[in-house]
């Protein structure tokens, strides 16, 4: 009985991976074929395999560029974050203070709030300091959404190290930045990796913001869709496909970096 239950469950995860996968390998079976082949309709299976979306996609400057700024201020985004989140996790975690819990809870309101809501006041902030069209205003607009999820995340693996380990640095000698450096970072490095890799994913994927913001030189890489679009108002399915399947690499790459942290992290902060 238990066997049929595990082939069971074992079909059931199958069926599910092929549904969900379905419209990334049909997407790549679409960036293998020329646009007129595209157009017939659906094919499971490419009948005439060409690199030429690809080659397309590498050879245009927009995209070139929208690609390696989405990138940056991704990264920047991440790197920001992580130094204002780990020290206000640590503070929610260790000290109590007048409307501690108020204040954690708001944190996540905040991070519930729709782009669309900030983006005026966002572009007004970012023109009066001169950062219209610059990495770190669209870096600094998504620390709205990802500084909250961020402390959440590491409060929970910050909490879980008993505080004892605090008192035993502070009478071993140890100051703030050693007891930060050799004990603390070290035991919630599972946590940083699941931080960074949902903070990435956001900045990664917003575009909201990261087109109000930008221009010319910043414009992220959502902004290249319009390469894709004919004169005469029609889709170049194939170079869409290509485009999409290589805006997919960045998540992957960092998912597989931090696969073993996101393993870790998903039991909140439990230390081996």
């Amino acid at each position: 009985m238990k066997y049929w239950a595990r082939k069971k469950w074992s079909l059931t995860v199958v069926l599910y991976a092929c549904f969900t996968l379905f419209p990334i390998y049909w997407m790549f079976v679409l960036s293998l074929q020329p646009n007129a082949l595209n157009s017939s309709g659906l094919s499971l299976w490419p009948s005439s395999i060409s690199i030429q979306n690809f080659a397309v996609s590498f050879v245009k400057a927009d995209w070139a560029r929208g690609y390696l700024n989405a990138t940056v201020y991704a990264c920047l985004n991440v790197l920001i974050t992580l130094i204002v989140a780990v020290p206000a996790a640590f503070a929610f975690s260790r000290y109590k203070f007048i409307g501690d819990k108020s204040l954690f809870f708001w944190l996540l309101v905040c991070r519930m709030i729709p782009p669309a809501i900030v983006m005026l006041p966002m572009v007004q902030i970012a023109s009066i300091f001169n950062l219209v069209d610059t990495h770190l205003a669209v870096a600094l607009a998504h620390c709205l959404f990802n500084v909250p999820i961020a402390i959440w995340i590491l409060e929970g693996f910050i909490s879980s190290i008993p505080k004892e380990i605090d008192e035993m640095a502070q009478v071993d000698g140890y100051s703030t930045l050693r007891f930060w450096q050799k004990i603390l970072l070290p035991q919630i490095v599972p946590g940083i990796g699941v931080t960074a890799f949902f903070c990435f994913m956001f900045s990664w994927v917003e575009l909201t913001l990261a087109n109000a913001l930008t221009t010319v030189n910043a414009k992220p890489i959502g902004a290249i869709l319009k390469l894709v679009a004919s004169p005469l108002g029609g889709v170049h399915i194939g170079l869409a496909a290509a485009v999409s399947i290589l805006t997919l690499i960045p998540g992957i790459l960092v998912a597989w970096l931090v696969r073993r942290h996101i393993a870790r992290g998903f039991s909140m902060g439990q230390i081996k």
